[in-house]
């Protein structure tokens, strides 16, 4: 259901590369669809509802506060708790059928301590899937889609859950290779971006 855990499952060798592309974009397609299926339930309320930031909060996330360095912390950090969680799920037994509960019950921990800045999208699919449906679809008295702000919730979590993956490794497997130093500069780097776009632009964490 999320490309962030099929990519840092891909990463380590636990998922099929060739498989990705497809994975992916069948993961787009039913947060996609689903997003419609909220459309179609709604239908009555969006000529009621007067807020277009609520009507566009329906579908896809959004900061407490725009900050996109610490947004983007928020997301990496929320993604990386939940692929360390999954994968230590892996390496222990548990009765036939609970694991998906477990991944779920991680999925609302997070959202419970760490969801509160961000949303936590913690899946590009989830909220990038959405937010096209907003984009597309007819909503009375919608705004825009916010699209400045949507690269974070697919970066973040893609970083964030790769990174988890390689960082298992490194820690539980002891597997400190390249994969891992390179997966590490890049989150750098991306950091960097995102705080001279925090400079550029004049938000700060502190005022």
């Amino acid at each position: 259901l999320n490309p962030g855990v099929t990519l840092a499952s891909a990463s380590v060798g636990e998922f099929p590369w060739e498989n990705v592309p497809s994975y992916i974009t069948a993961q787009l397609l039913g947060a996609f669809l689903g997003a419609v299926l909220v459309y179609i339930h709604y239908l009555p309320h969006w000529r009621a509802t007067e807020d277009a930031n609520l009507k566009l909060a329906v579908f896809c996330t959004d900061p407490a506060i725009r900050h996109n360095t610490s947004n983007l912390v928020s997301e990496i950090i929320g993604t990386f708790i939940l692929v360390m969680g999954i994968m230590s799920l892996g390496v222990n037994e548990f009765t036939q059928g609970l694991k998906p509960l477990v991944v779920g019950l991680i999925v609302l921990s997070v959202g419970i301590s760490l969801g509160g800045t961000t949303g936590y999208a913690i899946n590009p699919a989830r909220d990038l899937g959405p937010r096209i449906a907003h984009f597309i679809l007819p909503i009375y008295g919608k705004r825009d889609s916010n699209w400045n702000y949507s690269w974070i919730p697919v970066v973040g979590p893609v970083l964030g859950g790769v990174y988890g993956a390689l960082f298992y490794n490194a820690v539980f497997n002891g597997r400190i290779g390249k994969r891992f130093l390179v997966a590490t500069i890049i989150v750098l780097i991306v950091m960097l971006f995102a705080f001279l776009g925090d400079r550029k632009a004049g938000r700060k964490i502190y005022t």
